[in-house]
């Protein structure tokens, strides 16, 4: 990623977390053991608590900060921005930070700037100042769930492999299990974006 990147041409671009989740539509994921989209996303959303999960202190500490700004991207079909954005929603919110989701289909340019191993993997939350220079990244999975996706591509580097889309299927299968398991993921996400933050200098 290019430090210097600067996207406050893309400011007030997109659309509210409040208008994401009432737009949404209603899916069915089978793959990820995901029944209804919509009600996993809201469900993760209401339930979401930085209490449980953190120190709140640390987050707390950005609330009074009026120089960031989050731009997220993503879509509603894809099963890692259900069990990731909700949580990043609730983030933005305890810092304060002003938050828009740019959808990707209409964004693609800028996703393109934040590619995962080559492909758009989403959700990409992007932290940029008031200026709009880009300050730092998080997505599309926490780690550990990102390592299962990646281990699996480098122990299979041929996409045209007749029994390619059936192994790919197991793994988002296997990463879907993953997030099912619980709230650690959740607990994950924190760390991460912790880590994120802190190397956010003079954001005070």
């Amino acid at each position: 990623m290019n430090e210097t990147l600067n996207l406050k041409h893309k400011f007030g671009h997109g659309i509210t977390p409040q208008q994401f989740m009432e737009t949404m539509e209603t899916r069915v994921m089978e793959q990820s053991k995901i029944l209804n989209t919509k009600d996993q996303f809201l469900y993760i959303y209401e339930n979401f608590s930085l209490e449980k999960n953190t120190d709140n202190s640390f987050f707390n500490s950005f609330r009074n900060n009026q120089d960031l700004y989050c731009l997220i991207l993503c879509t509603d079909w894809c099963p890692d921005v259900i069990w990731n954005v909700p949580v990043l929603f609730r983030v933005m919110e305890k810092c304060n930070i002003p938050t828009e989701v740019l959808l990707m289909e209409e964004h693609l340019e800028t996703m393109d700037h934040f590619l995962t191993d080559g492909v758009r993997n989403q959700p990409i939350a992007v932290i940029l100042d008031k200026n709009g220079n880009v300050l730092g990244r998080w997505g599309a999975r926490p780690a550990y769930i990102q390592a299962v996706m990646d281990k699996f591509k480098s122990s299979n580097p041929d996409k045209g492999a007749p029994d390619y889309k059936e192994k790919i299927g197991k793994v988002y299968g296997e990463i879907g299990e993953l997030y099912h398991l619980g709230t650690h993921y959740q607990k994950v996400i924190l760390q991460e974006l912790t880590v994120l933050f802190s190397s956010i200098k003079d954001f005070g």
